[in-house]
């Protein structure tokens, strides 16, 4: 894997009052509590970002308390996002050694984020459980949050196994195409140009009803992003799903 990546790093930074910008083709991010470069990774340019441990500690005996938090690269071009298509190619590795070794790789995506941070809603993934042989493991292989007051631990507690979780045939170490649609209350996950959703969130919980995308990634996880579009669409009106009784 190390020849894979190219050593030389191409970025461009900027200074702001929260954090380092980082211009990816016509694209800026702002970086909250990570570190980013655009480097050359399989012959393209991508961008690169790591949680920063010494920006934002981290606490193994507390987990939700310190995971799933302000460590993600904002997409400045857009501040009000509410409805509409998140696409994005991710690619997803440990860090070796890893300051946490049950790591599942997470990468994924903020959405509707505060001006200030103090809100979002976000899906995504633990590559690592994608496909291992544990159907249980599999089950975790998808997250959806909002914070601040619905955390992983929280949604576990508080809702019936599998409401904010779920599977997705993932991996590390490959290439994953996440698009995400979101309408009003309700998003769906798409990966891989699959035809119909591999998940779908039908109460998102979040307080913030529009703002910034960000790119995730948290503890011990390398994640690569490139090719990221938003499109913003008005609120579509769906008819009332049917009803699903017991088999």
């Amino acid at each position: 894997m190390k020849k894979y990546i190219s050593i030389i790093a191409f970025f461009i930074t900027l200074s702001t009052s929260k954090g380092q910008n980082i211009i990816f083709g016509k694209q800026t991010f702002e970086l909250h509590n990570v570190t980013g470069s655009v480097i050359k990774f399989g012959g393209k340019k991508v961008l690169k970002i790591e949680r920063d441990l010494k920006a934002l500690p981290f606490d193994e005996k507390n987990l939700e308390s310190t995971v799933d938090d302000r460590h993600y690269a904002r997409l400045l071009d857009i501040a009000d996002f509410e409805n509409g298509t998140i696409e994005v190619k991710m690619y997803s590795q440990l860090q070796n050694p890893s300051p946490y070794p049950p790591a599942a790789g997470f990468i994924g995506l903020y959405y509707r984020i505060a001006e200030d941070d103090s809100a979002w809603e976000s899906i995504y993934l633990r590559p690592k459980v994608g496909r291992i042989n544990n159907q249980m493991a599999r089950n975790h292989a998808v997250q959806y949050f909002a914070y601040p007051n619905f955390k992983f631990q929280t949604l576990r507690d508080k809702f019936p196994a599998g409401s904010y979780e779920g599977s997705a045939p993932v991996m590390l170490n490959e290439w994953i195409t996440f698009r995400l649609e979101i309408n009003g209350e309700i998003a769906e996950m798409f990966i891989n140009d699959l035809k119909y959703s591999s998940f779908i969130v039908n109460k998102m919980l979040g307080n913030s009803k529009k703002g910034y995308v960000g790119l995730y990634v948290d503890i011990a996880t390398i994640g690569y992003f490139k090719d990221l579009k938003v499109t913003k669409r008005a609120l579509k009106v769906k008819k009332e799903a049917e009803k699903v009784g017991d088999i």
